[in-house]
């Protein structure tokens, strides 16, 4: 096997197929890459049994051939390798040679043959979708899966297609977010995929903001998503996801309005002499305005005040500052709506005027 290319060309695909190799493995092979050479293209396959990336790009192919080299390893070496530099790499029995210029690196290689297969995707639906609006729905709720959570459900990020509305929901069983877009697509029946945690990080890292439409296809176990010169496919959770709707708070009858930005700043002021363990800070509503107390057990108190719309006389309630941050930063509206029932029940933080995004944070007794 032995192929040339230029430095530029191997590191970003090199930079993106990396994410999905983990620092600690079951299997040695997994903390490789697979490079596969042949007519005239280099493909550039990382997996952790769970997620896959795919990459294909052009390479001068001297010989084919199919190895595994340590992946963490490539990428800092060709990082490391001066901009426009040309690398030559080959393989001579069981070491993988990369020389460029002066520069010579020799590699441990595995056989490609202990490489686990690509999953096939029998798709029973290919779903168009508009990368940017996919991409963005991700960012805005993601931020609310749970993380090693033993109800392994809540692990990942649940998308329900019905009709022409695809929705993203996350939960960790403290906090809801939920985005929703309407008219985006187009589906044949009503399904529920749940795409783990992992596999919804390297998905919006591969998708852009200003990038057309994309098509994905759903199978009974995958998900997989082609764009440009990469493959993504995806293991999805086989488990039931909570009934969300149950959470979302119905007759909030207390709502405050306050500035987006303004909030936000008070909140990061105040957190920085919030307990380090509950994060909790306190907002006292009334009159035309609230205040925002932090304590800790320090003895250290910090209090920021910010003017606001009530429709109600009085009202205390206690939240963990990162949850209602990460709420307000997902919203995209100047103002936003805080609506509660009393102290002691969950608070939806939305747009004014909108659902398309809602979250729900639930109260701290403080």
């Amino acid at each position: 096997m032995k192929f040339t290319i230029s430095r530029e060309v191997l590191l970003q695909p090199l930079s993106q197929v990396v994410g999905v190799v983990e620092r600690r493995q079951t299997l040695p092979v997994l903390a490789n890459f697979m490079l596969s050479a042949r007519n005239g293209q280099l493909t550039v396959t990382g997996t952790d049994m769970e997620v896959e990336l795919i990459s294909t790009i052009a390479a001068d192919v001297s010989q084919d051939g199919d190895i595994t080299v340590p992946a963490r390893k490539l990428v800092d070496i060709i990082r490391a390798l001066p901009d426009g530099a040309a690398i030559t790499f080959s393989v001579a029995g069981d070491q993988a040679t990369l020389s460029a210029g002066r520069s010579r690196f020799k590699l441990s290689t595995l056989p490609a043959s202990e490489f686990p297969a690509t999953d096939q995707v029998e798709a029973l639906e290919n779903i168009v979708v508009s990368e940017s609006n996919l991409k963005k729905m991700m960012d805005k709720t993601s931020f609310a899966m749970a993380n090693q959570d033993v109800r392994y459900y809540l692990n990942g990020l649940l998308f329900d297609f019905a009709g022409q509305m695809l929705r993203a929901v996350a939960t960790d069983g403290h906090r809801l977010a939920v985005c929703d877009l309407d008219g985006a697509v187009q589906v044949g029946e009503e399904r529920q995929l749940i795409v783990p945690r992992k596999g919804v990080l390297e998905l919006s890292r591969m998708l852009s903001t200003d990038g057309g439409d994309v098509t994905l296809a759903i199978g009974r176990n995958h998900i997989r998503l082609v764009k440009d010169d990469m493959t993504f496919t995806s293991k999805l959770i086989d488990g039931r996801f909570p009934d969300y709707q149950a959470v979302i708070p119905i007759g909030a009858d207390k709502q405050m309005l306050v500035e987006k930005e303004t909030f936000i700043q008070a909140l990061q002021r105040v957190a920085i002499l919030s307990n380090e363990k509950y994060k909790g800070v306190r907002l006292e509503a009334a009159g035309p305005t609230i205040k925002i107390i932090a304590h800790n057990p320090q003895h250290e108190e910090a209090v920021e005040e910010i003017e606001a719309e009530l429709n109600f006389e009085r009202l205390a309630v206690g939240f963990n500052v990162t949850y209602l941050l990460d709420a307000l930063m997902a919203i995209d509206t100047e103002q936003v709506s805080l609506e509660l029932k009393d102290a002691n029940s969950s608070c939806l933080v939305s747009a004014p005027d909108s659902d398309d995004n809602r979250h729900v944070v639930m109260p701290l007794k403080l």
